[in-house]
């Protein structure tokens, strides 16, 4: 939602797909996790990745590239390696909505025009490895194993990958990964940008942004160096609809043991 309100304002622009992590990883593509350490910004690897970003500013025009890979909240030091001049917008959002949002995406149908769209930004020397990954994954896909809940029957990840993402497979239910999925997530960056005051960090919190979000976007905008650029309309389309709506779709049961599991990331972002 933030990252398609800010390209609709001339001067930032983004890739034309949802997420670029193959282009993040390109150079680590074999770390089994999305947990990469400063030390993997290497001078190639960086040169890369400013590359990336350096094309897709002169292809739009812009003076600002947003880019909002989720699996980024798990390495916020190599990216600062590789951007030392990066700014970060650190959302904020009740884990158990986030959770029951990020189940859909695990449900939801192969999209192949999407990923024909994403595919176009895989390195050219990493197309065999993706390749086959991808289609190892859809074999386990339609092999049947499992339910859909279970975690057990998870065949394939989606999302932020943990260390620890296989043995999370193995002991979680679905819903219980993804709440544990949005708590790594979390975490990792509080604790990066706690130990990085360097780093300059705007916090969001998402239920506040949806109810005022020209409020927000004036402040977003302010933070950003571009507070001329504020345009009304650029919000027009965002909705409060999604406050609340996890927890409601989830049921009582689900919410209490989710709860429970994370609490205390849940109180100290002001949900517990």
């Amino acid at each position: 939602m933030l990252r398609d309100v800010l390209t609709e304002i001339p001067g930032f622009a983004t890739w034309p797909c949802d997420e670029i992590n193959f282009l993040w990883r390109h150079g680590n593509r074999g770390v089994t996790s999305d947990e990469l350490e400063r030390e993997k910004a290497t001078p190639d690897v960086t040169a890369f990745l400013c590359a990336q970003f350096d094309k897709i500013g002169r292809k739009y025009d812009a003076h600002t590239v947003v880019e909002k890979t989720c699996a980024n909240s798990l390495r916020v030091g190599f990216v600062a390696k590789s951007f030392p001049r990066a700014k970060y917008l650190f959302i904020r959002r009740d884990g158990i909505d986030a959770a029951a949002s990020a189940m859909q995406r695990w449900h939801a149908p192969l999209d192949l025009p999407y990923t024909a769209k994403k595919s176009r930004y895989v390195p050219l020397s990493d197309i065999g490895y993706y390749g086959w990954q991808f289609a190892s994954n859809r074999l386990r896909s339609r092999s049947g194993a499992g339910g859909s809940d279970s975690g057990a029957g998870v065949s394939s990840w989606w999302g932020p990958r943990p260390r620890d993402y296989q043995e999370l497979k193995e002991q979680h239910p679905l819903d219980e990964i993804c709440m544990i999925q949005w708590q790594r997530c979390v975490e990792a960056s509080l604790t990066e940008f706690g130990e990085r005051p360097e780093l300059e960090v705007h916090e969001l919190i998402y239920e506040d942004f949806v109810k005022d979000p020209v409020l927000h976007l004036e402040r977003v905008l302010s933070f950003l160096g571009h507070s001329e650029l504020m345009d009304p309309a650029a919000v027009s389309g965002v909705s409060q609809h999604s406050v609340g709506k996890g927890r409601e779709s989830l049921g009582p049961e689900p919410v209490d043991r989710l709860e429970a599991l994370t609490r205390g990331t849940l109180r100290k972002l002001g949900y517990a």
